[in-house]
């Protein structure tokens, strides 16, 4: 996945949403992410895809994710 995809996969994220992302040619322990009411943090010079919980900022190497899910709006 290129950094560009991976960034119109996760435009959705709001902060009001889970987004769990898995990640090729890690160890087991080592491979998925949860991220809880994920952000996408605007395109920055850098080019860096980074999500934040509001407490840290992720950085993800758009390469190496395999898939993504990212839960559904809750229904009120």
């Amino acid at each position: 996945m290129t950094p560009e995809q991976l960034r119109i996969a996760l435009r959705e994220l709001n902060g009001e949403r889970d987004c769990m992302l898995a990640f090729t040619g890690m160890p087991e322990h080592e491979s998925h992410l949860t991220v809880h009411r994920a952000m996408l943090i605007p395109d920055e010079p850098d080019h860096l895809v980074k999500l934040t919980d509001g407490k840290s900022v992720y950085i993800v190497k758009a390469e190496l994710v395999a898939w993504v899910r990212i839960t559904l709006k809750k229904i009120e």
